[in-house]
Order: C-alpha cells, then sequence, then structure tokens
C-alpha cells in the first residue's frame, strides 16, 4: 500500500478506498480496500491507496491513473448497507450529491481537478454503500455496512476482471493486512470492543 506523501506510482490501475475511520460507517471505502486486499493478490500494475480524507491531495494520483475503482460511503438515500455501483461520468455527481463530510467534497473536486488537466482516468467506476450511523465518532463500522463489505470486494473483483486485470483469490491463512498500524480492522475492532 502507498502512502499519500510517497512518489506517485506508475500504475494504470488505481483502487482507491476513502473515508473517516475514526467515524463510524465513514469507514466503509478503506474497510473495503482493506477487506479487498485480504482476498485477492493483484498484479503490479493496481496500485492499492488508503486515500482516507486527503481530499486535493489524491489528485496526482487519480491523474497517473488510467483506471480507477472507488469504495466511498455514500448516502444514496436507500436502506443502509445497499451498494450502488456508478460509472464513468456520474461517479462526480454522486461523490458530491450529499455531503457527509469533508473527504466528499474534496474528492468530488479531485475529479475535477483531474478534468482540467486532462488527465482524467478512462475508466472509472464508484462502489458506494450507504452508511447507517455517522455520528458514532472512533466506533465500528455498523452491521448492515459490514455485511456489505464481502459483497463489495467481489463486486471489485468482478469489475477488475472485466477491465482485463487478472486477480488471484488469496490461500486461506495468506490473508495480508493493509494497513500496517492500529487502525486496521482487526485491532481497531477489538480496541473498540474493549478486547
Amino acid at each position: 500500500m502507498t502512502s499519500v506523501t510517497e512518489t506517485v506510482p506508475v500504475a494504470p490501475t488505481l483502487v482507491l478506498g476513502i473515508g473517516n475511520l475514526l467515524w463510524g460507517d465513514e469507514a466503509f471505502g478503506v474497510r473495503a480496500l482493506e477487506a479487498f486486499h485480504r482476498a485477492y493478490v493483484t498484479p503490479p500494475e493496481i496500485e492499492l491507496l488508503d486515500g482516507g480524507t486527503q481530499g486535493l491531495y489524491l489528485v496526482q494520483y487519480v491523474t497517473a491513473a488510467e483506471q480507477l475503482l472507488l469504495f466511498d460511503a455514500i448516502d444514496y438515500g436507500l436502506p443502509p448497507g445497499t451498494l450502488r455501483v456508478i460509472e464513468d461520468d456520474e461517479v462526480p455527481k454522486f461523490t458530491g450529491a450529499k455531503k457527509m463530510s469533508l473527504h466528499q467534497t474534496g474528492f468530488q473536486e479531485v475529479l475535477s481537478a483531474a478534468d482540467l488537466l486532462g488527465r482524467y482516468p478512462r475508466r472509472l467506476t464508484l462502489i458506494g454503500c450507504q452508511p447507517l450511523d455517522l455520528e458514532n465518532w472512533g466506533g465500528p463500522l455498523t452491521e448492515p455496512v459490514r455485511a456489505a463489505l464481502e459483497p463489495a470486494v467481489e463486486t471489485a473483483a468482478r469489475v477488475l476482471t472485466g477491465w482485463g486485470i487478472p486477480l488471484v483469490r488469496r490461500a486461506p491463512g495468506d490473508e495480508a493486512a493493509l494497513l500496517g498500524h492500529d487502525l486496521d480492522a482487526a485491532r481497531f475492532e477489538r480496541a473498540a470492543a474493549g478486547l
């Protein structure tokens, strides 16, 4: 995984999770990226990036990508845990439709900046999940959003395979952690439960 302070990778496909890990269901994007990494080994032409709440700092990564797959919590006004897949020109309408946090407006601006720079991704897919609770500061994902992680991962695998990218499912016991700190899903959830 790349940190946003490192040199921009030359990877034609970027899989990006955005959201605030400390704000309940807002963490869906990063948690979905983690789950994807635990489930699949990706080839070198794919860059996995925890974009957190970096906003405009992500422009350099988006403009370097030919294809962008994005995980995010999006308020569609649907039942909690509902996934929607939005593609290409429709994506900016949803990343700014109803502001839930600072990162969302920032990501709409990231896409606008990439467009202005003439380096907009050729393919763009958003896998968005309807949140239940965005007021649970320091809390884990709610059950309906947690239940959406596996379907989101499988949806991402179908999208990437459709783009011609070979994926290999990890063997049982080979589930590699993506985040190298105490905010990865396993450690954070144990801490939130007081274990």
